[in-house]
């Protein structure tokens, strides 16, 4: 369209000059004017329907590369994307324990599902088949493809996560299938670097889930129904039946004391079943 424009402004330009031509005289003396003849003061600019559809034709043609080459500069990068093989995405199943995770913006996160908001980090991470008592480990990743290319939507991208918004153990339907499961937060290492924990964890119920807190700034005290190897923390009427029941918090670790992270692993024994 701008071309069909532009060659509008040509043809105006040309016949102008052509009219400049046919009216203007030599300026010196006594030599012969080149005027058109008396009565005929027009001047006929001829640009043939022919030539006028060969240009048109050539302009649509050269829109036509412009946009094929477009296509094919958005069509190279979905063939980038789609030729990376990005690493399997982890959904936990009932019985399975996950780490549910959020950066200090709640914007990267993992919640043991591929497909729910915040699924980034879902790809690699580490579920445990709690199958009794013992010892598992649980993790989540942000050094995979997967993740770059979700969170930056190129295959060669570059993010890493910073801080911690939540994080907690959870064994997805364990009210159901593992209802007195204790767990017990052995340690906690962002990448391969031990964090201090400041506090004990607890085990509680939620959602039908069997969780416990690592770092959850949203309550500052334990759940009602919270419990620990040594048994029920309150009693019935929220009053500590534990002497060190103060020791307990939802927060065992200083959140603002985390930097930017890769990969964070949580190993933790499972007792009580």
């Amino acid at each position: 369209m701008k071309m069909k424009k532009y060659l509008a402004c040509l043809m105006a330009t040309l016949m102008m000059s052509g009219a400049m031509v046919a009216c203007g005289g030599n300026s010196e003396s006594g030599s012969t004017s080149s005027v058109a003849p008396a009565g005929d003061s027009s001047v006929d600019f001829e640009f043939d329907d022919e030539t006028a559809t060969e240009t048109e034709a050539e302009v649509e043609d050269s829109d036509a590369e412009t946009a094929d080459s477009e296509a094919g500069d958005d069509s190279a990068v979905e063939a980038t994307a789609a030729d990376v093989e990005f690493e399997d995405v982890v959904d936990a199943q009932p019985g399975q324990a996950y780490l549910a995770m959020t950066d200090s913006q709640v914007w990267v996160q993992y919640w043991g599902s591929s497909t729910d908001s915040g699924y980034m980090l879902a790809y690699d991470a580490g579920v445990a088949d709690i199958t009794g008592n013992g010892t598992y480990t649980v993790s989540v990743n942000a050094d995979t493809k997967g993740f770059i290319y979700d969170v930056t939507g190129d295959v060669d991208g570059e993010y890493t996560p910073s801080g911690i918004g939540f994080a907690a153990v959870i064994i997805k339907d364990g009210e159901k299938l593992t209802p007195d499961a204790i767990i017990t937060i052995d340690k906690i290492t962002i990448d391969g670097e031990e964090v201090e924990m400041t506090g004990k964890n607890y085990t509680s119920t939620e959602d039908g889930c069997i969780r416990s807190n690592i770092y959850n700034h949203y309550i500052d005290t334990p759940s009602g129904d919270a419990r620990s190897t040594e048994g029920s923390i309150y009693d019935a009427d929220g009053n500590p039946i534990v002497d060190d029941a103060d020791e307990y918090t939802p927060q065992i670790i200083d959140g603002s004391a985390i930097g930017e992270w890769k990969k964070i692993e949580v190993t933790f024994t499972v007792s009580g079943m």
